[in-house]
């Protein structure tokens, strides 16, 4: 049985330009011809396209077809696996696609006549979001922005606003007006992030790094140092209260420098936590010792002295808003770090943030 290329058309539902197409490239090429020239094509010409079209229908291109038809190089578990990676990252962004519309169906419920650049404003965020957080994050930060406390969240562009201005005067981070306006800043980074220094380092990297960010929300990385001088200024002000300045020295200093450490240190058991590790468990002593390092960095390794830190946390718990750090993590660290210090047979203390 010989078919002419508009008859194999025809039978295939396939144009005779993309027969053409495949005999061009070599792909499928009739055996015959006839008298006049026309493409003949017979049971084996037949056989091999149908093979193509199994091919096509999941997404391969062409010359990996041809490949596959003729032995080559490409083997078939590569390509599935090339397919099924494809089709997951097409499921990734059709997932987050939904969100995004799902999340600007909320903002237009919300407003009776919504404005086209707040919808343009709302979008380009969700995609810098999405971006940054996986799906679990973000769900977990829509979870967190629906409980959020609506007084601390309209303040937000108020407050971004006036430490701005703080910023424009040059006025220090360590003075009483930058101090003051740590606090709301805190509690709000606490509020938005859930007190997860995952989320937090995530949110940090993204105000860095994405100038749309910067531009849509008014904080970039300069803003977020400033404001982390001034919450240590802060803190250290409500430390100095229980240790006296004899017991402070270079502390703001060294403080600064490992806060950025402190935190991803704080990301990593909040992850121990959640997939159960055991805190006398290798890593997590690894980790502890860490720990016991930034915070000797910090205030020394006076047993006193951090036992006055415990103290201070105990009765000023907000002096832990914003940092990532929370009871769980202290208790998770408490136990991990006296296990460490039972097995190097020394009684030097710590404190957890």
């Amino acid at each position: 049985m010989l078919l002419k290329t508009g008859d194999l058309a025809k039978r295939t539902g396939l144009t005779v330009r993309t027969l053409h197409h495949y005999d061009a490239i070599g792909l499928l090429c009739p055996s015959a011809r006839s008298d006049s020239g026309y493409r003949l094509y017979n049971r084996q010409d037949i056989a091999r396209l149908h093979r193509i079209q199994a091919l096509r229908r999941l997404d391969l291109s062409l010359s990996d077809i041809a490949s596959l038809l003729e032995g080559g190089s490409t083997d078939l578990q590569t390509v599935i696996e090339q397919q099924i990676a494809l089709l997951d990252l097409q499921a990734r962004r059709t997932m987050a696609l939904r969100d995004r519309l799902k999340g600007l169906l909320e903002h237009v419920a919300g407003n009776v006549e919504p404005d086209l650049s707040d919808w343009l404003v709302t979008l380009e965020m969700m995609s810098m979001y999405d971006k940054y957080f996986t799906r679990d994050e973000l769900a977990t930060l829509r979870v967190l922005r629906d409980a959020a406390d609506k007084d601390v969240t309209s303040q937000s562009k108020p407050l971004i606003a006036r430490i701005r201005s703080l910023m424009d005067r040059r006025v220090p981070p360590e003075s009483s007006e930058a101090q003051s306006l740590s606090v709301p800043w805190m509690a709000l980074v606490h509020e938005r992030m859930g007190g997860d220094a995952r989320l937090i380092r995530k949110l940090d990297a993204m105000h860095r790094n994405e100038s749309a960010v910067q531009a849509l929300t008014g904080v970039d990385g300069a803003m977020i140092d400033y404001m982390a001088t001034a919450s240590i200024a802060r803190r250290l002000a409500v430390y100095r209260q229980y240790l006296g300045d004899k017991e402070m020295p270079q502390v703001f200093e060294n403080f600064s420098k490992c806060r950025r450490a402190w935190l991803e240190a704080a990301a990593e058991v909040r992850d121990m936590i959640e997939n159960g590790v055991d805190p006398r468990s290798a890593a997590a002593q690894k980790l502890c010792a860490q720990w016991i390092s930034l915070a000797t960095t910090v205030w020394g390794d006076d047993p006193d002295v951090h036992e006055k830190i415990r103290i201070a946390h105990e009765k000023e718990p907000s002096l832990l808003i914003g940092t990532g750090v929370n009871k769980e993590i202290i208790a998770f660290l408490s136990e991990g770090i006296a296990h460490w210090m039972k097995q190097q047979g020394t009684k030097t203390g710590t404190n957890h943030a």
